[in-house]
């Protein structure tokens, strides 16, 4: 369990992932009973109209006499004055939230969930890089000074360049500032255990981008396997895959483990969070494209442990619109498959029936998924105290110390 996410941060029982919607004034109306002293129907009020019944009473509501009009110009005062003031209980739940960085593949998606959330209050982002500056100003993100970053910001989101990942992060840190990570998170075991102490003693949030965190097929793979309707598992596998541009080679090659520590990180994050620390970690990292580069591009690791083996592929050769990316596990009494992994497909394979899945072949409903949601309303409603992370900093070590043992990197 995060120690220093529960000391500070205890779940409550009834708490909630995501924000409420936003509150829509349109959505109060007000219509008088009819009395004697007004046969006929009138116009519906809207708390619109209300805000300026005084000045416009004759526009605003028709065939009324002046006591109804008052009693009725009342009432619509009271519910703005209530509306105002639901809509300064839900400002003040908006979290300040500013951007370190912005030139990693992710950041886009990310600042414009931070823009348009009623979870965050946007403050803007610290990027000196050309290429960061001009991506904020294609969204139309204010651009600030990393002193105005720090002083205004409660929330850090890290969307650097990686070899700038780890820096950043404990820059914030030191700020006082709860972080969201992007992975991978470190190029260096010392670098992530350093991050993990200080948000310890600082009583501060670490969460790494891992983003199929959220993914609800995951999440359904994840409970199978916990109640035991998989039976005992024994082995996972996992495919991710994408066809690299030439220019962005040198940017994946500048690190030993290549595309499996870009792409295939997502897949051991995920097999650690299912299986916990394995006891060896084999990793196969080569370079086969036909490119005038050192860029692992066609990789495998192998995760073992005591009664399973889990066995992940990355390439970043793979042609098509398309490439697959799935995750299977395979247990004594079936199998889960998710395919596509996004948008989620999850098929359940069972020699018995188990909890609510019958014995067969069989597709299950999955909520609807867009990335990058789930793992800032859960940071977001973890700030407010009304939940703690669902992925505590000593996962969060573990993970990033396998991602760097299947990269050869460690």
């Amino acid at each position: 369990m995060n120690l220093a996410t529960t000391e500070l941060y205890p779940s409550k029982s009834g708490s909630r992932n995501s924000a409420e919607p936003p509150f829509h004034p349109s959505s109060f109306i007000i219509q008088p009973s009819s009395t004697p002293h007004s046969p006929t129907p009138v116009r519906v009020l809207t708390v619109s109209d209300a805000a300026d019944a005084n000045a416009n009473s004759l526009q605003s509501v028709t065939f009324m006499n002046r006591r109804e009009f008052l009693s009725t110009a009342a009432t619509a005062t009271a519910v703005l004055s209530t509306t105002l003031a639901l809509r300064a209980a839900d400002a003040s739940r908006r979290i300040p939230i500013g951007f370190l960085g912005a030139t990693y593949s992710h950041g886009p998606e990310k600042i414009k969930l931070a823009m348009t959330s009623p979870d965050w209050e946007f403050v803007g982002v610290c990027d000196s890089t050309d290429s960061g500056r001009a991506g904020c100003e294609k969204l139309g993100a204010k651009l600030i000074s990393q002193d105005e970053l720090f002083h205004r910001a409660r929330v850090v989101a890290v969307e650097s360049d990686v070899r700038d990942h780890a820096s950043h992060a404990l820059l914030a840190l030191k700020a006082g500032k709860h972080v969201h990570l992007e992975k991978p998170p470190a190029t260096k075991l010392a670098e992530m255990r350093e991050l993990v102490a200080l948000a310890r003693e600082k009583k501060l949030l670490l969460q790494t981008g891992f983003m199929w965190r959220y993914n609800p097929g995951f999440t359904a793979i994840f409970d199978a396997m916990r109640q035991g309707w998989l039976g005992d598992v024994f082995l996972v596998r996992g495919y991710i895959s994408n066809n690299l541009a030439p220019a962005r080679r040198p940017e994946w090659g500048e690190f030993q483990g290549g595309s499996m520590f870009e792409l295939g990180s997502h897949l051991v994050d995920a097999t650690v969070r299912l299986l916990g620390k394995p006891k060896a970690v084999s990793p196969f990292v080569r370079h086969h494209g036909k490119f005038a580069d050192s860029l692992k591009d066609n990789n495998v690791a192998v995760l073992e442990y005591d009664r399973a083996t889990a066995v992940l592929i990355n390439t970043a050769l793979q042609p098509g619109g398309a490439p697959p990316r799935s995750f299977e596990v395979l247990g004594t009494n079936g199998t889960a498959t998710l395919q596509p992994i996004e948008p989620p497909t999850l098929t359940l394979d069972l020699a018995k029936s188990a909890g609510p899945y019958k014995k067969g072949t069989q597709n299950v409903p999955l909520p609807a998924y867009q990335r990058y949601e789930g793992d800032f309303a859960e940071l977001a409603a973890a700030v407010r105290g009304e939940r703690a992370l669902s992925v505590s900093l000593e996962e969060e070590l573990l993970v990033a110390e396998t991602v760097l043992r299947a990269c050869a990197m460690l």
